[in-house]
């Protein structure tokens, strides 16, 4: 394991944040990549989820921003809304050992008018979606002519979402004498014809096969279309896992799947793309801090999923590709950790079963569905309740004003409040359930920043 102190490019301020943030070592992929990209070079790399590949192409991007020129100086192209808020929540981060860098998100689903009065002050680093970074640069809002650092995170991902002519109208907006990295999870061939298209001598960094698993405990059952319901909600009682997402391969399925795990007092809420996005972000944050246990999600509205501990993943249905299903697997085993995967397998969907097994050189272990139909129905309840307080990054609330009202007045311990998590203009505080009544009343009589703060609970 090499020490990130190692990186002699990097400054002290920043090794000591990284301490703080808990980064001691750097993965693989980290390793492979940091030195050449703190060097200025062009890098190309396969990273599988969980890798720490949003950390080594951030620290490539805050090593070359010049905070005192304000001008947009670097972009980070994502291929999903949830990836690219995830992205900017992991820049913030690495960009607080240095005062006043402006980093802006640009993504469809919130109002274009909002954001062109964010870029009227040039944001150092804009983190965005393709479709709509396209839309600012056509109506010159947003200017790429200076920027130094241009990023392709989940490159695979955008080129199979059908961005590929939206990415090369972009980067002729952008100079030709920049540092380019292109991090993808597989190697399509389409990706090495854009890599020799944009980039200038890379460094390729490979850190394993994507179908080599981490710790993944994998069961598989045949279950009947009607046999799966009554099979996963014996899963889920059986299990009680603190978090879990199940993949499903439509909305349609996602909204009735969550409504009936939701009737056998289940916690669960469906995520997909029909989702306006501000219920999106904050079923996103309800997941993250404990408010939701089962997250039933379609494969793109997953992408960005930031769970640091996730304990099991359910695929409803196979997915029709071998490669999603180890990119959905692997969210349970993230840096390092062990993980458990189930796999509810109709007789139709064999055929991919028997592609899985080609792809892993691997049999697959199979258990008997009955187990779970016998199981006794359990209640799954979550055990936190988000609660929503008016006023954001915009009013300059911080995590700590918010603890501080409600340890202060508020009379909890510190260890009562959950995750806090701080938007545009709203804030979010996980509580735990019995403590509910109690917060809501206290926070009818502190104040934050000295303002009264109108709260609400998500439901």
């Amino acid at each position: 394991m090499t020490a990130f102190s190692t990186l002699t490019q990097l400054p002290a301020s920043q090794i000591d944040n990284l301490n703080e943030l808990g980064y001691l070592a750097m993965t693989p992929v980290q390793a492979a990549s940091l030195p050449a990209i703190l060097e200025g070079r062009d890098v190309r790399a396969q990273a599988k989820t969980g890798s720490g590949k949003t950390a080594a192409f951030g620290l490539g991007v805050m090593h070359r921003v010049d905070a005192s020129q304000y001008v947009t100086q670097a972009l980070v192209l994502c291929p999903t809304r949830e990836l690219a808020d995830q992205v900017t929540k992991e820049l913030r981060r690495l960009a607080r050992f240095t005062a006043n860098i402006k980093i802006l998100t640009l993504c469809g689903g919130q109002p274009v008018g909002a954001q062109r009065d964010s870029l009227l002050h040039a944001p150092h680093i804009v983190v965005g979606t393709p479709g709509r970074i396209l839309d600012h640069l056509k109506r010159e809002t947003l200017k790429l002519d200076a920027i130094t650092t241009l990023v392709l995170d989940e490159a695979d991902r955008m080129l199979e979402m059908g961005f590929r002519e939206d990415i090369d109208m972009i980067i002729s907006h952008s100079p030709q004498q920049r540092q380019t990295l292109l991090f993808s999870a597989t190697w399509p061939q389409a990706i090495a014809h854009i890599s020799q298209k944009i980039q200038r001598d890379p460094l390729t960094v490979e850190t394993g096969d994507v179908s080599d698993l981490p710790a993944i405990e994998q069961t598989f059952y045949e279950a009947g279309a009607r046999e799966k319901l009554t099979a996963l909600i014996g899963l889920l009682s059986e299990r009680q896992p603190a978090s879990c997402v199940v993949f499903c391969n439509t909305k349609r399925e996602c909204d009735d799947i969550a409504y009936a795990l939701e009737n056998a007092q289940i916690s669960a809420q469906p995520l997909h793309g029909d989702l306006e996005q501000r219920d999106r972000d904050q079923m996103l944050i309800r997941f993250a801090n404990g408010s939701c246990r089962v997250l039933v999600a379609t494969d793109v509205a997953a992408r960005g999923l930031d769970i640091k501990a996730l304990s099991m993943v359910v695929n409803y249905q196979l997915s029709f590709d071998p490669e999603v299903h180890v990119h959905r697997i692997g969210r349970t085993a993230r840096a390092g950790q062990e993980g458990c995967a189930v796999s509810l397998v109709a007789p139709d969907e064999m055929i991919r079963a028997h592609a899985l097994e080609d792809y892993l050189q691997q049999k697959l272990a199979w258990s008997p569905v009955s187990t779970l139909k016998s199981a006794v129905s359990k209640p799954l309840p979550a055990e936190m309740v988000t609660v929503s307080l008016d006023g954001g990054r915009k009013a300059k609330i911080r995590p700590g004003d918010i603890l501080g009202a409600l340890t202060g007045e508020g009379g909890l311990r510190g260890d009562q409040v959950g995750k806090i998590d701080i938007g545009p203009t709203l804030a979010y505080v996980a509580i735990p359930r019995e403590l509910v009544r109690k917060v809501m009343q206290q926070l009818q009589q502190v104040k934050i920043k000295g303002k009264t703060c109108r709260a609400r609970l998500l439901k």
